[in-house]
């Protein structure tokens, strides 16, 4: 073990908390070792709102996962998330140094460097700095310019920025677990790792996280982010829809709720003749075998699907579709839109998408892994496994570009403290 590459993901999201330990194999394929799912606590829309609590569910999502593994977590990545996440488009513009006019790595760091250079307040701090594409003196589109000739280099990034006091509260947690933290990660960025294809990126494809408090919205354009937000509503919303509309508690909503969203189990039997029909599901949902405190004998699932919980997912529908058209890219995107999170399973979700949003859709499901695969084969695993093998390309000797995301604005607590290493004997 201590000679594997060992990376782990820690996903902090606003109704769960998972973790992934994984070994990286030569061609950058995670075999996952360990894996956990828990409850969060001291979380709302992706914000700590209570430290305590906080750093009790992550102790207890990380100890769950290093049980599995049998190994002890020493750094990891993180996701962070909430409404503070803004992303934008910024331009930078360098000379070539080298006289012969080759460009190597060196000037691709400063024109991305000179990408960095944008008015922020304060309170604000840059997360990722993601090269979109190059232009070499007149040539537009250049993915790598590393060993061209030319002498002006210029670059289209796309940068994610978030809240400094949210950030370092997600950092205090996970170092209070006794974690360093690697890389703080867009948790809607690290989705698109483990669900979208190099030929959907490539094409023009919309990824939508549908979390538990939040729902990220990714655009990608020629392979490479143009558009990140975050839409303060997420799959919570149902949950509390269906305890007021049934008068119960958020547990006993969330049961009913998941049992709503679980695939039909419709029997076929043979009719007079000898051939097959399907037997229609009926429309009662028993709720005595879900452990329901409330006497619910039983409850319409049509009624529940479509007077509750069908509208508060249009709802959520239509802001994504206002995200898209404020962008400007909705037509630039022929592979359509790619669904992932816990949010996802909801019952009704994937026709109510296809419907509101009039282009293609998919459900997204983390795939390429190896070891315990089938236990992350859900969109709740989606942001955890892309952190995963986010950190498997960020680890990288190689750093030239524009791999997505290879050159990150770690923070000022990951900087203070490689400064602190440094000066130690």
């Amino acid at each position: 073990m201590a000679k594997d590459k060992v990376i782990v993901g820690i996903d902090i999201g606003s109704t769960k908390i998972t973790t992934i330990i994984a070994t990286i194999e030569e061609d950058l394929t995670p075999h996952i070792i360990g894996v956990s799912a828990t409850s969060a606590r001291g979380l709302r829309k992706g914000q700590v709102v209570d430290i305590d609590e906080a750093v009790a569910s992550i102790t207890q999502s990380l100890e769950a996962a290093e049980r599995m593994a049998g190994y002890s977590v020493g750094t990891a990545f993180v996701s962070v998330d909430g409404t503070h996440i803004e992303s934008q488009n910024s331009k930078g513009v360098v000379a070539v140094s080298n006289p012969d006019g080759e460009i190597s790595t060196e000037d691709v760091a400063r024109v991305v460097e000179a990408a960095r250079a944008i008015s922020l307040p304060s309170s604000r701090e840059i997360i990722h700095v993601i090269p979109r594409f190059f232009v070499v003196d007149s040539q537009s589109g250049i993915k790598d310019p590393v060993g061209m000739n030319g002498v002006r280099l210029e670059v289209e990034t796309n940068i994610i920025t978030g809240a400094t006091t949210a950030l370092r509260n997600i950092v205090k947690c996970t170092s209070q677990v006794g974690v360093d933290v690697e890389a703080l990660v867009f948790s809607g960025l690290a989705s698109t790792y483990s669900i979208l294809t190099d030929t959907e990126k490539e094409l023009g494809v919309i990824l939508v996280d549908f979390g538990g408090g939040t729902t990220d919205v990714c655009i990608f354009i020629d392979g490479a982010p143009a558009l990140c937000a975050v839409i303060p509503i997420g799959a919570r919303n149902v949950t509390n829809d269906l305890a007021i509309g049934l008068r119960i508690s958020l547990e006993s909503a969330e049961k009913i709720k998941l049992a709503l969203s679980k695939p039909p189990n419709i029997a076929v039997e043979p009719d007079e003749k000898g051939e097959p029909v399907d037997k229609k599901e009926p429309d009662e949902l028993q709720t005595s075998n879900l452990g329901i405190e409330e006497d619910l004998r039983s409850v319409s699932k049509k009624t529940l699907t479509d007077g509750i919980i069908k509208p508060r997912l249009k709802e959520i529908l239509n802001m994504v579709k206002i995200e898209i058209q404020k962008s400007g890219y909705g037509g630039l995107t022929p592979s359509g839109v790619v669904l992932t999170g816990g949010g996802s399973q909801t019952a009704g979700m994937l026709e109510l998408a296809k419907h509101e949003l009039g282009m293609p859709v998919r459900l997204g499901i983390p795939q390429g892994a190896k070891g315990l695969s089938d236990e992350v084969a859900s969109g709740i695993f989606a942001t955890g496994m892309g952190l995963v093998k986010y950190g498997a390309s960020f680890q990288q000797e190689d750093l030239r570009l524009p791999l997505v995301g290879r050159i990150e604005m770690k923070g000022i607590f990951t900087k203070g403290k490689n400064l602190i290493k440094s000066i130690l004997p």
